[in-house]
């Protein structure tokens, strides 16, 4: 297409009615984008689930492999899609349709995986928002066991006030899956002032959501440094944190560690929720995304070295002081003083082991360093249970579960707009009541979201949470390599990236999009669905009558759901795959004749750009404002 072609059709598409979407927003500054990206990537993974597998997997040996995958799979596939969504301008919908129509299902799976998410998601906001009402009292009502009568309730006796706190006054939980109980009151209130905190936020769109994140996406970083200053205060922090970080190389050759690695790579830095490619669709052309794709993933990697300081400082705190009761309960008066006296020792984990591991079994430091240090087990029992031994403990919980909020919000507020931005892109009507849609999207997702709030909401958390974004996510990631690095050719997007920043990105891209990474997906692909095959999916219920924690099978029907979670998922490939094909045949005159003309979607079908055109349209046309580099408006132009 010539020049002038473009030149004319644009504008002609400047000449559009007042009935037109307003113009798409825009980043008002760099920083604004960055607390985004960082808000979204960093979230209640990084805190709960990185240092678990960061103990169970050989310590600082499992940091390097993360390292090593981050290196060669995680910040390339992050590059990716902030390169494409900041080409295109478009939402995920619209950043896969332009390269082919056939492929716009993959948007709309991401779309349907964050829908999914963002459901159970929000309800641990709202268990976060009632611990936090609940820190404002003095006791706090988990340091004790009630008491019924004259006696302390045994269930509690036989576990510890925050387990019995968590499972039975917060989740008043069920047996199992199958008896649903009644609807927990509070936290259904939670859920709604939780929706409803996500609705204000997003209400104008980014324009207040950043407002938000100003707060929400550093306040945690606030906290965590607090929470470690305390923390290597505290009496045996510092031996729990080399006995965390000691590297076992052996475990290298665990393939299961690798995928253990990988999948948190994958999750930690948000692909394929639609999400990344979203915010950079916020940017001016000549952002350098290629810079942003190392920061926001170094800085992810840094928070959960942190937050891995932080928790085993003090969870290392609370297994001594369990190990120290253990022992004065096991051993006679005469050897008691020489016990706690080994344990106050600064090697205490190796004296300890040297001198009991053969006499007291249940005095065992690595099984109190492991009790409930994954998910909502760290959060809400173990980290709860040894913030409640310190001074000012009211304090402490409050500003955890601020902590906790916070970084759920700006994981929300991503989610969201993983949602709504290709949806308001791709259709014109949505885009003119963006407004309502945001307030209706809440609305649907509290309604749906009361299943959590049943007395057996815990466990269908569990069950969104293993399975309606594990292996969906890994086919989108699988989709979106392929189609850049296969269908477009990885050669064509160098080009465009390097039209976009005015230099090249290395080769090696080019290589590591083809086969590195498409390969590593594949593989973690299969080996997802290889273990959840050989493993049927479980769960883990409370048992009552022995105050613990039991793992059981799915029942049928449960089976069924988390199926057809997978199926809904990942329906809209084949389905928008089938539909343009049948669309193609009926209209084999379509100018759309060439797949893979890579170009911006425009809200009107009729027309589309070059990207490489983009910029020195522009600069012709004026429609940049002076000063206005992180507020670009879109450009819509037509093929002839």
């Amino acid at each position: 297409m010539s020049k002038s072609a473009l030149a004319r059709c644009f504008e002609e598409s400047a000449q559009q009615d007042t009935s037109e979407p307003p113009a798409r927003d825009g980043w008002n500054s760099k920083v604004e984008y960055f607390l985004a990206q960082v808000g979204f990537s960093v979230g209640l993974g990084n805190v709960w689930r990185f240092p678990y597998l960061c103990h169970q997997n050989g310590g600082g040996a499992f940091l390097l492999l993360y390292v090593l995958l981050m290196l060669v799979v995680g910040i390339p596939l992050f590059f990716l899609e902030l390169a494409a969504g900041q080409a295109i301008r478009q939402g995920s919908i619209g950043v896969w349709k332009s390269i082919s129509p056939k492929l716009a299902g993959i948007g709309y799976s991401s779309c349907v995986v964050c829908f999914f998410v963002a459901l159970y998601y929000n309800v641990i906001l709202a268990w976060s928002l009632f611990y936090l009402g609940n820190s404002f009292q003095y006791p706090l009502p988990w340091e004790q066991c009630p008491a019924q009568g004259n006696r302390t309730v045994k269930e509690c006796e036989d576990s510890s006030p925050t387990t019995y706190f968590w499972y039975r006054t917060a989740l008043n939980i069920t047996d199992s899956i199958d008896d649903t109980g009644s609807f927990n009151p509070y936290i259904t209130c939670c859920l709604l002032a939780a929706w409803t905190i996500v609705c204000l936020g997003m209400f104008k769109g980014i324009k207040t959501s950043v407002k938000v994140m100003y707060f929400s996406s550093i306040f945690p970083y606030v906290v965590l440094l607090c929470f470690l200053i305390r923390g290597l205060l505290l009496d045996g922090a510092f031996e729990g944190i080399t006995h965390m970080f000691y590297p076992k190389l052996e475990i290298w050759g665990d393939m299961q560690v690798w995928r253990q690695a990988a999948t948190q790579v994958f999750f930690a830095l948000g692909l394929g929720f639609g999400s990344i490619i979203a915010y950079s669709s916020y940017n001016p052309k000549n952002n350098n995304c290629h810079r942003d794709a190392f920061t926001v993933s170094f800085i992810n990697f840094l928070t959960s070295v942190l937050a891995t300081l932080v928790v085993f400082a003090v969870l290392g705190f609370r297994a001594k002081g369990k190990v120290m009761e253990c022992v004065v309960r096991c051993v006679s008066v005469k050897d008691r003083t020489h016990y706690i006296l080994k344990l106050k020792s600064k090697a205490w984990f190796k004296d300890y082991s040297d001198k009991v591991s053969g006499t007291f079994t249940d005095c065992n430091i690595e099984k109190e360093m492991q009790k409930g240090v994954e998910g909502t087990g760290l959060a809400f029992i173990a980290f709860t249970e040894a913030m409640s031994q310190l001074p000012g403990s009211p304090f402490w919980s409050a500003l955890f579960f601020l902590m906790l909020l916070n970084l759920g919000l700006s994981t929300m507020f991503g989610t969201m707009e993983g949602i709504l931005a290709p949806l308001t892109d791709t259709f014109k009507t949505l885009a003119r009541n963006k407004t309502k849609l945001t307030v209706f999207s809440c609305v649907i997702g509290f309604l749906i979201g009361l299943l959590f709030t049943q007395r057996c909401g815990n466990y269908f958390v569990t069950m969104f949470d293993d399975y309606s974004a594990t292996l969906p996510l890994i086919i989108v990631v699988v989709f979106e390599t392929f189609s850049v690095s296969w269908l477009y050719g990885a050669d064509r997007f160098l080009d465009d990236i390097e039209a976009m920043l005015g230099w090249r990105p290395t080769v090696v891209y080019k290589y590591l999009w083809k086969y590195v990474c498409l390969l590593a997906m594949l593989g973690l692909l299969l080996a997802s669905m290889i273990r959840m095959f050989i493993n049927p999916p479980r769960y883990m219920a409370w048992d009552p009558k022995t105050a613990s924690e039991v793992s059981l099978q799915y029942p049928g029907w449960a089976l069924a759901v988390l199926s057809l979670l997978i199926i809904f998922a990942m329906l809209p490939v084949p389905l928008v795959f089938i539909h343009s094909i049948l669309k193609d045949r009926a209209k084999p005159e379509s100018r759309d004749a060439e797949i893979g003309q890579y170009s911006p979607v425009s809200t009107d079908d009729k027309c589309e750009t070059p990207m490489t055109d983009m910029s020195e349209l522009d600069r012709r046309n004026g429609t940049t404002a002076p000063g206005k580099g992180y507020n670009m408006p879109p450009l819509s132009v037509c093929y002839e």
